[in-house]
């Protein structure tokens, strides 16, 4: 039986798959595998077969747990909807991986592009992406993860919200989204000059202080590349990179390899 996500010993690096086929899935695994990785981040959109049938000959084939995630709304057959996408998440979890990806806008789709509730917490301020503070949304969410309780496999609850965030906004979004029962969860945030990439570290350092969940979290934009490399020493749960960049990568993600050199390194100096 594969490790779970949530027990990894921090930080763990994800490699992360965006392949076309079963065969070529289950190569860039293993190349992840060879490059450092600790486990597997698999991007489902982009499988052209997406049965439990072929993501279960995926699985099999990996000594690593497996994250699936499907962050789009297209794939090659054509649209996903909302209760495709969830649907094609549950497959996954069939198949046997370690965890799904549910995103904060799930249940929800409006709220992927912005915030659509009363503005009463501090994290719910500038019109944040896929935060959703509705309570029947919510209740129906935590419904699904305890489905997935169920089946054996672990949930990882992320949020993007798109926008730059203090260190407490980022701490009470945390602990707002840990009263769902994920097995861990993922934020980020942007920031886009030295001063926001700062508190994004003194975040990260805050979230581990006082959430109990396990948590991943960063700041994208121009300014938070360094927040990849520096968070999971500070103590951020996984750190999603890639073992090589193509067409359908975040080029914002860090090589496997670099990533391995750097936090092993900066570890030794905690």
């Amino acid at each position: 039986m594969k490790q779970s996500i949530a027990s990894l010993q921090a930080p763990a690096l994800a490699g992360v798959v965006r392949e076309r086929t079963t065969k070529g899935a289950i190569a860039q695994i293993q190349n992840c595998l060879y490059a450092g990785a600790n486990m597997i981040d698999l991007h489902l959109p982009l499988l052209e077969e997406s049965s439990v049938e072929e993501l279960k000959k995926i699985v099999d084939a990996s000594k690593l747990p497996i994250l699936a995630l499907n962050y789009k709304k297209t794939s090659p057959e054509g649209d996903f909807n909302e209760e495709d996408r969830v649907a094609s998440l549950l497959r996954a979890v069939e198949a046997g991986v370690a965890g799904v990806d549910f995103q904060g806008y799930t249940l929800d789709p409006p709220s992927r592009q912005g915030f659509f509730g009363k503005d009463e917490y501090s994290f719910t301020k500038n019109s944040p992406k896929e935060v959703v503070t509705d309570q029947r949304i919510i209740a129906k969410q935590c419904d699904l993860i305890g489905q997935v309780h169920e089946r054996g496999a672990e949930v990882l609850l992320s949020c993007h919200p798109g926008i730059y965030m203090t260190a407490q906004q980022v701490v009470d979004l945390a602990l707002f989204l840990e009263k769902r029962k994920p097995d861990v969860i993922k934020i980020v945030t942007r920031a886009e000059d030295e001063l926001q990439m700062v508190e994004s570290l003194k975040a990260m350092l805050l979230l581990k202080k006082e959430v109990k969940t396990p948590v991943t979290y960063h700041a994208a934009g121009k300014a938070g590349t360094l927040s990849r490399l520096i968070n999971p020493v500070l103590g951020g749960h996984i750190a999603f990179c890639v073992e090589r960049f193509g067409e359908e990568s975040n080029i914002d993600q860090v090589d496997l390899r670099t990533a391995e050199t750097i936090i092993r390194n900066l570890e030794k100096y905690r």
